[in-house]
């Protein structure tokens, strides 16, 4: 005849089975979802992409060798970068941008008009505008969205010229772009 264990043992391998249960769940819990990392976009993806983050936090791009001397704002089309050059030359910041369909001339312009605030052709809302130049019966001026987002696609044949740029962007062009100061655009 077999000896029946007492009942203080049969309790104490449920508790033991009950905390290896437990245990159990929490390292399958822990191995939840959690927050990390993106993986960094390709080359060819970060060309396309309009970069949350100013690209001053790395080494920024020269100034263009061809676009004056002096306070300025630089345009660059074929980088679809933004300059902001301070007296002695040097670049303060430096980000990308996104141009309309109607782009200005390489030249000289000076910011003839500000506004705080107004609906982009695109219908979003747009702050922080500075006009500089016309082309083809527009005004072409930079600015930021209000909700900080990119320009919608634009439909086949429409024509825009605002370029636009990410809001901390926006912010630090329109402090230093007052009215009169010079714009030079480049190819």
């Amino acid at each position: 005849m077999r000896a029946v264990p007492a009942p203080k043992v049969w309790v104490t391998g449920l508790t033991v089975g009950a905390i290896a249960a437990v245990a159990v769940l929490a390292v399958k819990a822990d191995e939840g979802t959690k927050p990390t990392a993106a993986p960094r976009p390709s080359a060819s993806a970060s060309a396309s992409a309009h970069p949350s983050a100013s690209p001053t936090k790395s080494t920024p791009a020269a100034v263009p060798d061809d676009s004056g001397t002096g306070r300025r704002i630089v345009y660059s089309l074929a980088e679809k970068r933004v300059w902001l050059v301070d007296a002695s030359d040097a670049a303060q910041r430096t980000f990308p941008v996104w141009p309309g369909t109607v782009s200005p001339d390489p030249g000289t312009y000076k910011v003839d008009v500000r506004r705080d605030a107004t609906t982009g052709s695109d219908g979003v809302q747009i702050e922080h505008i500075i006009y500089f130049a016309s082309k083809s019966g527009l005004s072409i001026a930079f600015s930021n969205a209000v909700d900080g987002s990119s320009p919608p696609a634009v439909a086949s044949g429409a024509q825009t010229s605002g370029i636009r740029m990410a809001k901390p962007d926006g912010s630090a062009l329109w402090t230093f772009g007052e009215t009169g100061t010079s714009v030079v655009v480049v190819a």
